[in-house]
């Protein structure tokens, strides 16, 4: 490693698993000193590598508690997210406070809290979504909470700079327990993976790592020139045309 964080202190919201925990371990391993949350407990590994908090990033108290309790950051991951595979007819209220309470609430609870906290130079990244962009079937909410995350880049890039740079990471379809969720829910799950695998120009899902790569980018100084931006992470998926290319 190269020591592209050392000296830096993360946050990184939704650590425990997946894309965060990517993120988290990629981090400490380039000399930053991470601090963590999740709703979850934390597991036994993870307070080996961070200090960790469990946090509720939709309750706005609680955050701006958890905020008061950290003197300063220099890097702000919002990650932390969930997902609820339904139409808008059939989303129930508690559905929509779930999902745009963790996905959207949540990313503006932390950017409230901590932009303040934040230091001359700091980068906020948010993890979008290539379904902030494009809709995925019956994913109703959580295509609308991302999009609502791609608008909050942009206005924290252009209100906090030059202080603070803010982009956004939107990836495609990453090995994490929310793809296999969202395979689940087609009429023919092994097919509709199988297809979606063919889509992708690099051949391959994405893994936690991939996107971890780009944060890292994002936090380091290699991308002082950066902001307001939307990085698209989907292995070229999104390139390609409607037509499936492993039928031609």
């Amino acid at each position: 490693m190269t020591g592209k964080l050392s000296g830096k202190t993360a946050l990184v919201t939704g650590g425990s698993s997946g894309i965060g925990r990517g993120i988290l371990e990629l981090f400490v391993a380039e000399g930053a000193s991470v601090i963590s949350c999740s709703r979850s407990a934390c597991a036994d590994d993870l307070s080996e590598l961070c200090q960790f908090s469990q946090l509720d990033v939709a309750d706005s108290s609680a955050v701006d508690a958890f905020a008061d309790s950290i003197e300063r950051i220099d890097i702000l991951v919002n990650n932390a997210g969930v997902q609820v595979e339904k139409t808008v007819t059939q989303s129930t209220d508690a559905d929509w406070d779930l999902v745009m309470g963790t996905n959207a609430k949540g990313v503006f609870n932390l950017c409230r809290a901590f932009i303040p906290k934040m230091i001359t130079g700091g980068s906020i990244i948010n993890i979008g979504s290539i379904s902030g962009n494009v809709a995925d079937p019956s994913m109703a909410l959580y295509n609308a909470s991302k999009a609502f995350v791609h608008g909050l880049t942009r206005s924290i890039a252009v209100d906090h700079g030059p202080s603070i740079r803010c982009n956004a990471v939107c990836p495609g379809w990453i090995e994490t327990g929310m793809l296999d969720a969202g395979f689940d829910i087609a009429k023919e799950p092994t097919n509709a993976k199988q297809d979606a695998l063919q889509r992708h120009p690099v051949g391959r899902f994405g893994k936690p790592a991939d996107i971890a790569s780009m944060a890292l980018w994002l936090a380091s100084e290699d991308s002082a020139f950066a902001s307001g931006q939307l990085f698209t992470i989907d292995g070229g998926m999104s390139a390609a045309s409607p037509l499936n290319p492993g039928l031609f």
